[in-house]
């Protein structure tokens, strides 16, 4: 009997070994709810820090174009704050000091909308200079300083709650594991069977670990990719509401410039040519900005198109080096077997190019670009760790300087818009952002890796495209200025006068006939008077009927007619989800002379 002793003493040992565990496991999975909890009330912090600022951009979008198409996310506020600040009342109902600092979030939050609508009264009441003066006032940005305060100090209340969480987890968790080491043992002395129970449960407790601290990686990800999805909606909302009108009176004083510089006799005083191409290349370059913005904003219409980025890259060898200088010696490394790519190849060449300034200009003293191509494979680990990546094939092309590198600051600004580090004149601070939001567009990425004096390397991803490459090059030569005969007619609408006016005299100097038309009804009553029109040159905003229902009733007319839209800004009649719709021919307004000619001769012969 005494000998049975050791044997009652163990397997009561095991038996209260194992009633610590599952107590210890419980306590376990309420640390792991209590982290779980804290991470959705840092997430209704959030969301209300996203409406304030979504309902401040609607508000200064209407103030600046007084269209209440803006107001929308301020309404959007309005209806879902009550909502969310209610669930976050809930979810802190346990916390006295986050009851309080939610009871001064209600105030503050109902001031800054009485701010805001304040102002938009105004507007509404015809008092845009009241309304000016309350921005003015300073009012609604102390409102939101208070607001980012408290919800910041709320969400570092909740960011010490997760740590203290955290610890206690871990804490259980050691004494789960010194608990089953010890069970551990009285099991190989008492049976196999529980030797295999003990380590299965240190499995369970080791993936629980895992499962926290990936759910932590995920969270400082998101916030991450939250804050920059912000930065991108604002801008996009701004450069959205004013690139159709900005864009619109871009394309007058670039095409009436062209038309000007064509029409020089060389009698003129002398200086004329060179105000003519200043003036030119100034209205370019505001073009560029707004373009620059919608790239950003993942707003920018493309034109995808399957290539072959080896054979992209070597045609831009030439430019490369005629744009870097002499002191600075490009290198490009060609993988065999590269992937084919679907995206825009203009914006890739654009890409590549601002990657390509941005090293001269780290290069001041001359050094080394090298341009590779390569293909790439991102698992699932690496999509986890980046929010917007999807796993799976990509062909690579990266650019690599020997300059002066990026600290790990600058590094983490480098796509905001308007950040730079160039001084005054040497930049905008949009090259890398018009990067970032065309790669994310394209369903992309973008990696830098950069140390300080050891250099910087970008790299493009952009997802394999399985199927055939496109037979023409990318790149191909085409005539600089085709010419039109007078056989062709074409059929030009648009609403704004000047805009129309200086498209007709172009598609006429270039030998076109032309008629025209200043809304869809009148354009359809000259197709009927004229049988000869070949081609239909119609703007897509326009009002009553817009360039895409045109066209649709025009073709019905007409199967054989050809059709080119032209537009400032659209999202929704030739672009979804950021790609103008396939068959579709199309021109971005500002156009010069040269790429209307062009295209005008691509649709005709296509």
């Amino acid at each position: 009997m005494r000998a049975l002793w050791p044997l009652v003493l163990g397997f009561l040992a095991l038996v209260a070994s194992a009633i610590l565990s599952i107590w210890l496991s419980g306590r376990q999975d309420v640390a792991t709810d209590w982290v779980r909890h804290t991470l959705e009330v840092e997430n209704r912090l959030n969301v209300i820090h996203r409406l304030m600022l979504d309902a401040e951009s609607g508000q200064r979008g209407y103030l600046l174009s007084g269209q209440s198409t803006y107001l929308r996310p301020y309404r959007d506020a309005i209806d879902r704050l009550p909502t969310e600040l209610e669930a976050l009342n809930v979810a802190t109902r346990d916390n006295p000091r986050q009851q309080a600092s939610l009871a001064v979030l209600k105030h503050a939050s109902q001031a800054k909308l009485s701010e805001l609508g304040g102002s938009i009264e105004m507007v509404r009441l015809g008092r845009p200079a009241d309304a000016v003066a309350i921005m003015r006032s300073g009012a609604g940005q102390r409102y939101m300083d208070r607001l980012v305060e408290i919800l910041r100090g709320m969400a570092d209340e909740e960011d010490s709650l997760l740590a203290r969480r955290r610890a206690y987890a871990n804490w259980i968790s050691f004494a789960v594991r010194a608990a089953l080491f010890v069970s551990a043992i009285l099991v190989v002395l008492l049976a196999v069977f529980s030797v295999r129970q003990s380590a299965r449960r240190v499995v369970e407790l080791e993936g629980s670990n895992q499962r926290l601290r990936e759910e932590a990686a995920a969270r400082i990800s998101a916030q991450s990719e939250v804050r920059q999805l912000q930065k991108m909606e604002a801008v996009g909302q701004l450069t959205g509401g004013i690139a159709h009108d900005f864009n619109n009176m871009l394309a007058i004083i670039i095409g009436s410039l062209d038309m000007a510089r064509r029409r020089l006799s060389g009698r003129e005083p002398a200086g004329a040519v060179r105000y003519i191409d200043g003036a030119i290349e100034g209205a370019e370059r505001a073009a560029t900005l707004t373009s620059r913005l919608l790239a950003f904003s993942r707003r920018q219409p493309l034109e995808p198109k399957v290539i072959d980025a080896n054979r992209l890259v070597a045609g831009m060898s030439e430019m490369f080096r005629r744009t870097l200088g002499d002191n600075i010696r490009v290198e490009t490394v060609l993988a065999g077997g590269l992937w084919p790519i679907c995206a825009d190849p203009a914006q890739v060449e654009s890409a590549l190019l601002n990657l390509a300034v941005n090293a001269r200009d780290a290069m001041p003293d001359g050094g080394k670009l090298t341009i590779e191509t390569g293909n790439a494979e991102l698992d699932d680990a690496y999509a986890r760790l980046h929010d917007e990546v999807t796993a799976g094939q990509y062909a690579v092309l990266s650019i690599t300087d020997t300059g002066a590198g990026m600290s790990a600051e600058v590094m983490s600004r480098a796509f905001d818009p308007f950040y730079t580090t160039k001084e005054i004149g040497r930049g905008t601070g949009l090259g890398l952002s018009q990067v970032f939001g065309f790669l994310k567009q394209s369903n992309g990425h973008i990696k830098i890796y950069s140390e300080v004096g050891a250099g910087t390397t970008v790299k493009l991803y952009f997802p394999r495209h399985v199927g055939a490459v496109a037979a023409d090059p990318v790149g191909s030569a085409v005539a600089q200025m085709p010419p039109g005969a007078a056989d062709e007619v074409i059929l030009v609408v648009e609403d704004e006068g000047a805009v129309r006016r200086m498209s007709v005299d172009a598609l006429r100097d270039l030998g076109y006939t032309v008629i025209h038309a200043s809304d869809g009804e009148q354009a359809l009553a000259r197709m009927e008077a004229s049988p000869g029109i070949r081609l239909l040159f119609t703007d897509i905003m326009m009002p009553g009927m817009n360039g895409r229902e045109l066209a649709e009733r025009a073709q019905a007319i007409r199967p054989d007619l050809k059709v080119l839209y032209t537009t400032g800004y659209t999202r929704n009649a030739i672009v979804h989800n950021g790609m103008v719709d396939y068959g579709i021919a199309f021109l971005p307004k500002p156009f010069s002379l040269q790429s209307l000619a062009r295209k005008t001769r691509e649709v005709l012969d296509a």
